[in-house]
């Protein structure tokens, strides 16, 4: 089932997510749903805040991307309770992303290219692994939703206040869109 996105201004977007446990009610269908939410969307990543549930679930996909990345071909990936634990600053890229919570809005963000991390798989088998390129940049963008954060938080004041007409546009429902949305209008 495709389910609606929720776009800035809804809070549950600035809430920090919960731990999840196996006996998640419904929890596999709703795996399922995020991914053909996502898909359906055109986007790379999706966090479960993005569609109201404050919970710490991420689904990925790079697929999309295996044309100019082959190592990424068949990538579908689910995140169960990750945590970034530590990031390797001594490299930075400065990237544009975008976010299906914030339609209509790119802009570039400076990230780690490389990143600790600990999961779980949607069979709950722990993972803790170093993440490196554009899946670090992902995971560092959709883990962020996690924490109640979203990539404009990483603007400058001075990009902030460049695109604050375009967030005032989205905080008033005026945008166009391509997929089903529950905004804060």
């Amino acid at each position: 089932m495709i389910l609606p996105i929720y776009t800035y201004g809804q809070p549950v977007l600035r809430q920090t997510a919960a731990d999840i446990t196996p006996d998640y009610p419904n929890l596999k269908e709703l795996i399922a749903d995020m991914f053909e939410t996502m898909y359906k969307s055109d986007g790379v990543g999706l966090a479960a805040p993005q569609i109201g549930k404050p919970i710490r679930l991420v689904v990925i996909t790079l697929d999309v991307l295996k044309d100019d990345y082959p190592e990424y071909a068949g990538f579908n990936r689910t995140y169960i309770n990750p945590y970034i634990v530590e990031v390797d600053s001594s490299d930075t890229a400065l990237m544009e992303e975008g976010c299906l919570s914030l339609p209509g809005i790119h802009e570039s963000v400076r990230r780690p290219t490389r990143i600790h991390v600990t999961y779980m798989d949607e069979n709950f088998q722990e993972h803790d692994e170093w993440v490196e390129g554009y899946l670090a940049r992902v995971m560092q963008h959709e883990f962020d939703h996690l924490e109640g954060r979203m990539f404009v938080d990483h603007l400058s004041p001075l990009r902030r206040q460049m695109i604050k007409g375009k967030i005032s546009a989205l905080l008033k429902g005026k945008f166009h869109c391509s997929y089903k949305v529950k905004s804060s209008k």
